[in-house]
């Protein structure tokens, strides 16, 4: 059973790739993650809406996989979930397979151009883990994680494995520096049915008590597992803010 799962998860490939490219100047790329059963194609039309001509939007898609909270059911997804439950990570090998990926994704831009990873419930919670692994410098495996994250924004998400996040960071100061000056946006809907709000505020909390102090949460009344244009203007006035974007409107 067990050597037959890691084979299966050693073939997984992740799907298409879409690309929105910037309008104006390139001054940051960002990785935008889509939710469970979703893919990059509607991520990118979200995006290419935005008034943010000088990012450049990279909108990968999940690997199809057998979900347990699915009953087994195939979909795109991140990494396997058993419950929607951010003190354990069901599948951990999963889900830093795709925290790697999209650090591969991001490491081949100019060295000029400022990074940055953001996502949708499954996809913010794989674009918070990727904020731990920057903090951290390195992946659970050891290896070094190889991007300078500038900007992670996680939309009705969670944070995957919070009980270790704290041991992670209080271990180095390097890791404490790097938590200290990456900017978080943080957004969730009080009337989210799929992914509770608590989970959302619950993973603000635990970033700041473990020293990201650059963080930002904002509560949406009456919203439910879904973006709306508030909250996207919310996300552009945050990234031409913090990535100091050229022709960013006041």
């Amino acid at each position: 059973m067990g050597s037959g799962s890691r084979t299966a998860r050693r073939t997984m490939e992740f799907g298409r790739t879409y690309v929105v490219r910037p309008k104006g100047k390139h001054q940051a790329t960002m990785v935008w993650l889509h939710g469970l059963g979703d893919n990059g194609s509607s991520s990118s039309q979200l995006l290419e809406s935005l008034a943010l001509p000088n990012i450049k939007w990279i909108c990968p898609t999940a690997p199809t996989r057998p979900v347990a909270i699915l009953g087994g059911f195939p979909c795109t997804a991140w990494f396997d979930a058993g419950e929607l439950s951010d003190d354990t990570t069901n599948d951990l090998e999963g889900l830093e397979a795709s925290v790697a990926h999209i650090a591969n994704l991001l490491s081949t831009e100019p060295a000029d151009v400022k990074l940055g990873i953001g996502g949708f419930s499954m996809g913010a919670a794989t674009a918070l883990y990727s904020a731990t692994c920057f903090a951290h410098g390195k992946y659970g495996n050891g290896n070094p994680y190889p991007v300078n994250l500038r900007a992670v924004i996680g939309l009705s998400g969670w944070l995957p494995g919070s009980r270790n996040v704290r041991n992670k960071i209080e271990g180095s100061h390097e890791a404490a520096r790097c938590a200290a000056s990456l900017p978080i946006l943080l957004c969730h809907g009080k009337c989210d049915e799929v992914v509770p709000y608590r989970y959302g505020e619950r993973a603000s909390i635990v970033l700041s008590s473990a020293g990201f102090r650059n963080l930002q949460f904002k509560a949406y009344d009456g919203l439910g597992h879904y973006t709306v244009p508030r909250e996207m203007d919310e996300v552009c006035n945050w990234l031409n803010a913090r990535l100091v974007l050229e022709g960013s409107r006041r």
